[in-house]
């Protein structure tokens, strides 16, 4: 199944990217840009737990579509930011060159701009027209909201004022909660929206969303100091380098794994509460258990 969520959203980034590229002759080289950093793969968790949560709720996988490409779109941009010699500074995303490397820094900078609007487009104008406009416009609204200075913006600030600082704990949950969680909550409620639940199972989902944002985060703290740089696809150790305090240096190796262990126990639980069996979910979680081990 991840497979085939993970395939049916690459087809449809290339599709739109495609489509909508077209006759923008002068603008061509953003479109090559946007698209460099959107297209080259990766896991795409955000696209397939949007896609697995609307199949819990009965949602046809073509309704969520452009929900699930606008995820990943918006993941570009903050990977193209992210990456930026400003921010994190680094020249390899994905075993491949990052952005600014193969466009250049301006370049880089507009194409993570333009791909803001672009995923909000995409939900407005590819969500069939059975899903109700309030829907979309809760949705869009959400997505917007992420994407600002109260979601990825505000976490990426955070992370910047932080470097070669002691934070404290709350301090580090705060910029993992909104740089790494805001994505994976958005994700989640977009299938859940979409399938219109009502607001109790929102409540439960959302409590779902933030464990696993921040799961998420633990785990990439470890692989950082336990892989290589060919094994991440990016440079290997760069957090300490960068002298950014993680869940790996506030709590240690062991700990930081006891942590990500104990979260994806909480989310298991809330799935068994609500009597949803996930084999999608299961396998997500035995992926990133592979790669830290025990």
């Amino acid at each position: 199944m991840i497979e085939n969520y993970k395939n049916t959203v690459e087809k449809a980034l290339k599709d739109y990217f495609l489509e909508y590229s077209k006759n923008s002759s002068y603008s061509s080289l953003i479109w090559e840009s946007m698209s460099y950093t959107t297209l080259l793969g990766g896991k795409r968790l955000r696209a397939i737990m949007c896609f697995e949560v609307g199949r819990i709720f009965k949602v046809k996988i073509e309704d969520l579509i452009p929900c699930a490409c606008a995820l990943e779109v918006m993941h570009a941009y903050s990977l193209i930011h992210d990456d930026l010699p400003c921010m994190d500074n680094d020249d390899l995303r994905r075993q491949k060159p990052t952005n600014h490397k193969v466009f250049g820094e301006a370049i880089a900078l507009l194409a993570g701009d333009a791909l803001i609007p672009f995923g909000a487009q995409l939900i407005i104008e590819k969500t069939p027209e059975k899903i109700s406009k309030t829907t979309i416009l809760d949705i869009v609204n959400d997505y917007l909201i992420c994407a600002g200075a109260k979601g990825i913006v505000a976490g990426q600030v955070a992370d910047i004022e932080a470097e070669g600082k002691k934070i404290d704990i709350d301090n580090l949950k705060y910029i993992h909660k909104y740089k790494t969680g805001a994505l994976f909550k958005l994700a989640i409620l977009m299938g859940a929206k979409i399938a219109a639940v009502e607001s109790k199972i929102i409540d439960k989902l959302t409590v779902f969303a933030d464990n696993f944002g921040v799961l998420f985060q633990v785990y990439d703290d470890i692989i950082d100091c336990t892989l290589t740089t060919e094994e991440l696809g990016k440079t290997a150790n760069k957090d300490e380098s960068s002298k950014k305090m993680t869940y790996v240096s506030a709590y240690g190796l062991e700990e930081a794994k006891n942590i990500f262990y104990s979260l994806v126990d909480k989310n298991r639980a809330i799935l068994k509460q609500m009597n949803i069996e996930s084999k999608v979910f299961d396998d997500i979680y035995n992926m990133l258990i592979k790669k830290i081990g025990v």
